[in-house]
């Protein structure tokens, strides 16, 4: 197949063997359970009551066990053939002759669930239903155990729990609007906790059976509260939203047909008011303040005074039918490339049970006149499948850069990344407390200075960040903003056009006032890939009206439903579709194409296996490719801040590490098959409500240890095809405008070399984001908006040319 004949012509080509599809295939869906139930987390496993044993009389309770979720909504959802619940999970367990399930509680939550999404419930969303008294009986007649399911739903463009006063002038648009309504109605203290109705199950469930098990069909940190230290409940599985067949995951898990491996990259605390961004969560619409600074997640809980009692679960946390003994067996310091610490542990499994297990690497860093956390994860690596008895050495090598700090007030050296002297000690085990110190210290007599920067993206509001000891330092403020030199007729703010046909009209139009006949002297894209001819060259060609054409989303071809970019056949350049993510390739109900749903970004992160995450994105990509997709617009890795954030099953973690590189594997895998990724949403969107405008104040320190770490990470070891911004602002300024984020810190400091473009329909100037350079406005662009400036003199044709030669060189990248 020739170079972009897939973009071209849209053919109908599958890729697997025999000529047949890949998309949707049962190997696809095959890995798919399988990720599922290595991402899954036994959080509690008291007398052993995990794994269900042969013969087991089981109940399944719950409304969650029939209305699964098999991940988040929005642009995180997938269009599957099916679904697999927990139900049809035991069901297959009980014809493989592994347990005896009650049938008629089943056909209950069955029936019910049917009735609710009949009636217009949507999925996920669901209500509780009264258990008859007579059912409860019977079912304590037939079993000894029961699990008892509870599930959550949540999406793009709304928070878990919203709060807009009436006099608040954001108003949710009216999708955002019903989903909110619903959730307040069925969940009035914000679904973290428990219902009524889901508290009076599980009493009278409790009461009744000897055995109890829980499980937990959500997308993100939930109440842990209500299992942690009841003995009558004597196991809880974490099972996330895993995907189409997450239901038979479950039951592989509880079966034992799956030895879990799953450990949190998240904590979870008491209560949701334990966790230090909630209150300050809905303070306001229109901005949120980062006051807790770096101290996210386990730093905030392992670090600040009095709050390690105010955890449930520490972060890596996660139990296994098997018992593993580590022991760190060498370790060793280099200067090579910076400076490299490898530490090398030997993982045995002491108990009969196949199983594998997760060993993590923290630092305990001087905490010198920055102040740092108590533990920060340094490296990790997953074992092989280990038999009894058998062993296996993990080298684990990390840069010390990794324990580096970055000195925004100038308290060492201002604008420096540096490591201050002292004493560095590394401990090994299965949690950020189970763990065990390692006989190695690395010792600075002074200071070190890695990399001296500028300042960049510093906050002008933000009047207070938290310190080490829990107390706050005050931050200087002022009311300098950037001044946004706008048109004199601006777009309005919030009202950028939905894609219409009136839409592709226009650009249709536009395409064919340029000349179509190609001269025998006129350079081709194609000639820029034979080696012919130079990019430059090419570009040298273009007139201003086709450069600016470049910078803007372009029409939908074949199945796609998110656009493309590029689409100036006069020179060759084909037009690139792109795919929503990240739980799979999205397309519409009606394009007839059913992808295969993987598990959501937190299931997949809790795997903490980067081989595995690589294998999902070389499935995904192969079934963009199969479906002519150039970019699937995936992964997502901002920071789970706040388990109020309702995208955070879009994303993997607390930790930036974790989550850059398990995201780096997905990319890597992606990329491998020469389909692009979108690394999102850069950066801080870490809230959903007003999300367009909304400004996240964040310190310099916290913004780049912390909510650019990940991007960091995997800009410099992946380098993915596009990065998309985010619709917020950052301190002050649209991400989508931001030029010190953009050209300054991706491109200058990080070495970007791919393109950039927005997320869809954001509430940015065009032109102004076109100067900062990002570089793709989508999913349509403004032209006539970006040439007004240029012939303003507010943009200039450099600027232009520049975005419009990254996404040249990012098509290129393609087959």
């Amino acid at each position: 197949m020739s170079k972009w004949q897939r973009f071209r012509y849209q053919p109908c080509l599958p890729l697997g063997k025999d000529g047949r599809r890949v998309t949707g295939s049962p190997s696809h869906i095959d890995l798919s359970r399988k990720a599922a139930s290595e991402g899954m987390v036994l959080l509690k496993n008291e007398e052993t009551a995990l794994p269900l044993r042969k013969g087991d009389r089981v109940a399944l309770f719950g409304k969650g066990s029939a209305d699964y979720v098999k991940g988040g909504g929005g642009s995180g959802d997938v269009t599957c053939a099916y679904v697999r619940n927990l139900c049809d999970g035991m069901r297959l367990k009980e014809k493989e002759g592994k347990v005896q399930v009650f049938g008629k509680l089943s056909e209950f939550y069955e029936q019910n669930v049917r009735k609710q999404l009949e009636a217009g419930a949507e999925p996920g969303m669901t209500v509780e239903p009264e258990l008859p008294e007579a059912l409860l009986q019977e079912a304590r007649e037939h079993a000894d155990t029961a699990i008892i399911t509870i599930c959550r739903f949540s999406g793009e463009g709304w928070d878990r729990r919203t709060i807009v006063n009436k006099d608040d002038p954001y108003r949710l648009d009216p999708t955002e609007q019903r989903m909110f309504d619903l959730s307040a109605k069925i969940f009035p203290d914000g679904d973290f906790y428990l219902t009524d109705a889901e508290k009076e199950l599980v009493r009278r469930v409790t009461a009744l059976f000897p055995k109890v098990i829980a499980v937990l069909n959500v997308g993100g940190m939930v109440d842990s509260e209500w299992f942690r230290n009841d003995d009558r409940i004597q196991g809880a599985l974490l099972a996330w939203q895993g995907g189409m067949e997450g239901g038979l995951a479950m039951a592989d898990v509880l079966t034992g047909d799956v030895n879990p491996s799953g450990h949190l990259t998240d904590t979870f605390a008491k209560e949701l008011d334990d966790y230090p961004s909630t209150a300050g969560f809905h303070k306001s619409t229109a901005y949120v303040d980062y006051e807790e600074d770096i101290y996210v997640g386990y730093r905030y809980f392992e670090t600040i005074p009095g709050k390690k009692e105010r955890v449930n679960y520490p972060f890596g946390y996660g139990l296994s039918y098997s018992e593993f003994v580590m022991m760190p067996t060498f370790a060793s310091f280099t200067e090579e490339g910076g400076g490299q610490i490898l530490l090398s542990v030997k993982i045995t499994n002491i108990s009969q049970i196949p199983g594998k297990a997760v060993a993590q690497v923290y630092a305990q860093i001087p905490q010198g006149k920055l102040g740092k956390p108590f533990r920060t994860l340094v490296a990790f690596g997953k074992t092989e499948l280990l038999g009894a008895g058998e062993a296996q050495q993990l080298d684990l090598t990390f840069p010390i850069s990794r324990m580096a700090s970055y000195d925004d007030t100038g308290k060492v050296q201002k604008s420096a990344w540096l490591l201050e002297a002292g004493t560095y000690r590394f401990y090994v085990g299965n949690d950020v407390r189970d763990n065990s110190r390692i006989p190695f210290e690395w010792t600075l007599d002074q200071t070190r200075i890695l990399e001296q920067e500028r300042p960049k993206c510093v906050p002008h509001r933000l009047s207070r960040r938290m310190l080490a000891d829990g107390s706050f330092e005050a931050l200087q403020t002022d009311e300098e903003e950037r001044p946004e030199t706008e048109l004199d007729s601006p777009v309005p703010k919030g009202t950028l056009p939905a894609p219409t046909e009136d839409r592709n009209a226009r650009q249709r139009s536009f395409l064919e006032q340029l000349d179509p006949h190609l001269g025998g002297h006129r350079i081709l894209l194609d000639d820029v890939a034979d080696g012919s001819h130079t990019l430059d060259e090419l570009i040298d060609q273009l007139t201003l009206d086709e450069l600016i054409h470049l910078l803007g989303g372009q029409p939908n071809r074949g199945v796609a439903n998110t656009f493309g970019f590029g689409n100036l056949e006069q020179y060759g350049v084909p037009n690139v579709m792109t795919a929503d993510g990240p739980a799979g390739v999205r397309f519409w109900p009606q394009c007839g194409v059913n992808t295969t749903a993987f598990p959501c970004a937190t299931a997949l992160a809790c795997t903490w296996d980067t081989e595995l995450i690589a294998q999902v994105g070389e499935a995904a990509a192969l079934e963009a490719k199969e479906n002519n997709i150039g970019v699937w617009l995936a992964p997502a890795i901002n920071i789970h801040r706040s388990p109020l954030c309702g995208r955070n099953f879009e994303y993997w973690s607390e930790d930036p590490l974790v989550a850059g590189r398990c995201a780096g594997a997905l990319v890597h895998g992606v990329q491998s098959q020469k389909i692009g990724t979108s690394l999102k949403h850069f950066c801080c969107n870490n809230k959903e409500t007003n999300r367009k405008n909304s400004d996240s104040r964040v310190s310099e320190r916290a913004l780049r240890e912390i909510y650019l770490k990940g991007f960091e990470l995997i800009v410099k070891h992946e380098q993915p095809y596009t990065i998309m911004t985010s619709y917020n602002k950052m301190n002050g300024i649209h991400t989508s405008e931001n030029q010190e984020l953009l050209t300054g810190i991706l491109r200058g400091e990080w070495g970007f070399q791919g393109m950039v473009t927005t997320d869809w329909w954001t509430n940015g100037e065009h032109y102004l984001e076109a100067k900062a350079g990002n570089d793709l406005k989508m999913g349509a662009g403004f032209p006539e908006r970006v040439r007004e400036a240029y012939d303003r003199g507010l943009i200039s044709k450099d600027e232009i040319r520049a975005d419009a030669r990254r996404i040249l060189a990012t098509i290129l990248k393609f087959e």
